[in-house]
């Protein structure tokens, strides 16, 4: 089967790494990729924010299956796209994207369908949003979500309402966030372990994939601004068989039928970020994707063919209730530019690499690099994603890092603390 992979990042890294090795992938192709990707797979040039122009280059190549890895080609509708041409592709329509790519609508439709989360009123202007947060209804400290894509980074956790008020006026006045920030979403701030669950639906039916946790905020002991994410490990400890079945059983499953009731079936992964309340598990927000740097340590883990399952979740035929898991532990840590999340630096020259890797449980993936002068340079704010494999979350701590300490650019950073609440977990 030939097989193209929309995207360029860590995770169509991670995408591309796991399925070179499935039997029933004949040619991978990946658009636009990245130097890291195109060690194993046949890099097309096309743009991943164009559906019919990767489209067109399913046609060009025989295309059997295409896998698409960001969430703005989905929400463009690249589905529907590939579904009025009858190609197979993994992800939702643009309808069901809205999922992620609306925060406003994600919060109705979870009141509509009963899912647990939490209390909220989306704002449309400067006064309602300025009204909502100083009226004490939500109290302090108060969320504020930018209702549109942000790039995991269009929420603020206001500590006191001058901070609300400022992050209120940056979102909707001086526009931060573009278009995404024209309308937000005001919520009540839980509190609670995190956890990244993942699922793979195909419009009426839903399998467990794998869980993780993430590292949001820039610097050590979650300081600092939120970022796309600078780190994850996986599985996450806190999530037993019982959890995973009350996670299935009151959000995940409750969203494939009410997307199914409301015209709009899901298929893909679905990403739900959930806060573990005293109350119970409830959803903090959705993506429509593989999560980034969280598909880095969660497809590492998948211990059975990769391929058959997407097919089977695109073509709505799901048919098993489980997917294996090996036992061992991932950790992975991203590196990124001087300056990230505010700014980025790029053309940095990355030495390292070959010898990160040398490392046995040590694997590279590239999420901004590029190739100049025939050297690997950084090109983004995330760079890399380091993951280290091992029998216990010590184990893939350690590697990790090991390989982080071969790499280097100018103006790397990283934190140093990536897992380390997950070491509880390896003592008897």
């Amino acid at each position: 089967m030939r097989v193209l992979i929309v995207g360029g990042g860590g995770r169509e890294h991670a995408l591309v790494a796991r399925l070179a090795g499935d039997r029933d992938v004949g040619e991978l192709l990946a658009a636009p990729g990245n130097p890291g990707i195109a060690r194993i797979a046949r890099i097309a040039a096309a743009d991943a924010s164009r559906p019919d122009a990767i489209l067109d280059l399913v046609d060009r190549e025989s295309i059997d299956f295409t896998i698409v890895g960001p969430e703005l080609p989905l929400s463009l509708g690249i589905a529907d796209r590939f579904d009025d041409a009858g190609k197979l592709l993994l992800g939702p329509s643009a309808g069901a994207a809205r999922l992620e790519s609306s925060k406003a609508f994600a919060k109705s439709f979870m009141a509509r369908h009963g899912v647990p989360t939490a209390r909220f009123r989306t704002c449309t202007t400067i006064d309602d949003a300025m009204t909502a947060v100083r009226s004490g209804e939500f109290g302090l400290p108060v969320v504020l979500k930018a209702d549109g894509l942000a790039a995991g980074k269009g929420v603020v956790i206001a500590e006191d309402l001058q901070s609300a008020e400022r992050a209120i006026v940056s979102a909707m006045q001086e526009r931060k966030f573009g278009a995404a920030g024209d309308r937000l979403v005001i919520e009540e701030c839980l509190s609670g372990p995190e956890v990244s669950f993942f699922a793979l639906c195909d419009g009426a039916r839903a399998v467990p994939v794998g869980t993780a946790q993430d590292h949001k905020r820039i610097f050590d002991d979650d300081r600092g601004p939120n970022t796309g994410g600078m780190g994850a490990f996986a599985p996450s400890p806190l999530v037993d068989v019982a959890l995973e079945d009350r996670i299935m059983r009151e959000i995940i499953h409750p969203v494939v039928a009410g997307m199914a009731a409301e015209g709009v079936p899901f298929r893909g992964f679905l990403y739900a970020g959930l806060m573990l309340t005293p109350a119970g598990p409830q959803v903090i927000e959705f993506n429509v994707r593989l999560g980034d740097p969280e598909a880095q340590v969660v497809l590492a883990r998948i211990a059975e063919p990769l391929l058959p399952l997407l097919v089977a979740a695109a073509a709505g035929r799901l048919q098993q209730s489980s997917v294996r898991s090996g036992a061992d532990r991932v950790a992975g840590v991203v590196l990124a530019s001087r300056g990230y999340p505010d700014t980025s630096e790029s053309g940095q020259p990355i030495d390292g690499l070959d010898s990160a890797e040398a490392i046995p449980g040590v694997s590279v993936y590239h999420a901004g690099t590029a190739q100049r002068g025939g050297r690997v340079v950084t090109a983004g704010g995330r760079v890399l994603t380091v993951a280290g494999r091992g029998d216990d979350f010590a184990e893939a701590i350690a590697r990790a890092y090991a390989g982080v300490h071969k790499i280097s650019f100018d103006g790397m950073q990283f934190r140093h603390d990536i897992g380390r609440s997950a070491l509880k977990s390896d003592r008897p």
